[in-house]
């Protein structure tokens, strides 16, 4: 596999440090508010990388951190009269509930800034013996960022562009508008920890590298995140870790491009700032995650409601054969995999593989979907055998789970049972010539929102 690596600038075949397993952390959410739909993005890609790996055969060993500690949660819970782990905890619980509902599995570990605080130290006081942090008056501890050689590396910035950007913050007691917080001392009412600098907090960036030394080793595989995050964040992370540990930070960066809305850059002050909650209300889950995925990750994509719709139609294609092959198996007869049904099942995987061995190119592992679900429509309006219908249905369904689609109506089979008595009842009525009560029955289901195909097998039926 070859994926775009940022710190080179191209794309490099994915060679692990230790053979069959693959250390990836991925910047999580600062849990302040409800997560948007940029947001959303990074997970869902990064989640389609994760369980490609593991497909493939490879061991994953998947950090995503939680900033629980920051300006923006301590201004939430002043706000509110509370304090900021209430803030937290309940932001925590709510992105759970996102990352579920989008299909996001788990992350092998699920670290806390304020559950790291013993490590966080220990690498800044490693910085300031070595020289390259040190304390000001007011117990603030900041990085020396030129003694780093290497800083922009990362982000391909000259240290002279880099300056003509820096400032020093009111408040703030650097040597140097480039240098950057290791440590904050804590202002009145805010919360803090013991350190031998003051009683404060950590620094946004510093964080991140505590936990993947803690949880995955002072090298790793891949780091990944968001375009938006290459500076300061991961420029500053790069810096703090390999001038504290001596080592590679990560050997390869995967950077997700931006979300537009109408064309135009998602922002509160505009009025076009949408939440993943918010949309999920309106369309479910599962079209958001179609729609994240269904382009290159590294480009920039455009958010507005006709493409979410589009989304759900396509999703509803995909739901459609998965239903006829399904149906299609229930009335096969037996009998082994026709050879070109195994020819085509193996053309498509290969066709995914080869498309995601690309930079992870969902997009063209989308098509390859597609073309297998026309391939088994082909196959189901014909009369399969039972061992065509299970070598094709099981295809379709690993190479869509490997993308984390079709699983938003996997758990809506509670009333199947009745659905089927339903169907069963119009069909007798037909033969009766009961035209009455088929209709009545069929009204019923439309009401459920079932729709039921006749055909020459018998009667299919799929929720709308």
């Amino acid at each position: 596999m070859k994926i775009y690596n940022t710190l080179a600038r191209e794309k490099q075949e994915l060679i692990p440090l230790e053979e069959g397993v693959v250390r990836i952390y991925a910047c999580g959410p600062t849990v302040y508010n409800y997560i948007h739909i940029g947001n959303a993005r990074p997970l869902c890609v990064f989640d389609v990388l994760r369980r490609y790996l593991e497909w493939r055969g490879y061991e994953v060993r998947f950090v995503q951190n939680f900033t629980d500690i920051d300006d923006k949660i301590i201004r939430r819970a002043n706000e509110e009269g509370v304090t900021y782990d209430v803030i937290a905890e309940r932001y925590i619980e709510e992105f759970r509930t996102d990352a579920a509902g989008l299909g996001v599995r788990e992350a092998t570990v699920h670290p806390r800034a304020t559950e790291n605080m013993n490590e966080i130290i220990d690498i800044v006081r490693t910085l300031e013996e070595k020289g390259y942090a040190y304390r000001a008056d007011n117990g603030d501890v900041y990085f020396r960022t030129r003694r780093d050689a290497h800083y922009g590396k990362l982000s391909h910035q000259p240290i002279d562009d880099l300056e003509s950007g820096a400032r020093i913050g009111v408040g703030e007691q650097k040597e140097d508008a480039l240098d950057f917080a290791l440590w904050k001392a804590a202002k009145p009412g805010e919360p803090s920890w013991p350190s031998p600098w003051s009683e404060g907090r950590p620094g946004w960036h510093i964080e991140c590298s505590a936990m993947v030394r803690r949880y995955l080793g002072k090298t790793i595989d891949i780091h990944c995140g968001g375009q938006d995050l290459i500076f300061p964040h991961h420029e500053n992370e790069v810096a703090q870790s390999e001038c504290c540990n001596d080592a590679t930070f990560a050997r390869y960066w995967m950077h997700n491009g931006y979300i537009n809305v109408d064309n135009k850059k998602m922002s509160k002050s505009l009025g076009n700032f949408f939440t993943v909650r918010d949309v999920a209300q309106q369309y479910g889950y599962e079209p958001i995650r179609y729609f994240l995925i269904s382009s290159s990750y590294r480009s920039p994509i455009n958010y507005n409601a006709e493409i979410i719709e589009q989304g759900k139609a396509a999703l509803d294609r995909l739901y459609n054969c998965r239903n006829g092959l399904e149906f299609a198996l229930k009335n096969a007869p037996d009998g082994e995999a026709d050879a070109a049904v195994t020819t085509f099942c193996e053309a498509r995987r290969q066709q995914f593989i080869v498309a995601m061995d690309d930079d992870l190119n969902t997009a063209d592992a989308i098509a390859a979907l597609f073309e297998l679900a026309k391939d088994c429509n082909l196959m189901a309006a014909g009369a399969p055998t039972k061992g065509s219908c299970e070598l094709a249905l099981s295809t379709f369904n690993e190479l869509a789970d490997v993308l984390g689609l079709l699983y938003s109506r996997a758990a809506e089979g509670d009333d199947d049972a009745e659905i089927e008595a339903l169907i069963a009842a119009r069909t007798q009525a037909r033969a009766a010539k009961n035209w009455a009560e088929s209709d009545r029955i069929r009204d019923e289901l439309k009401a459920r929102g079932v729709v039921v195909e006749d055909t020459p097998q018998g009667v299919k039926w799929h929720r709308a």
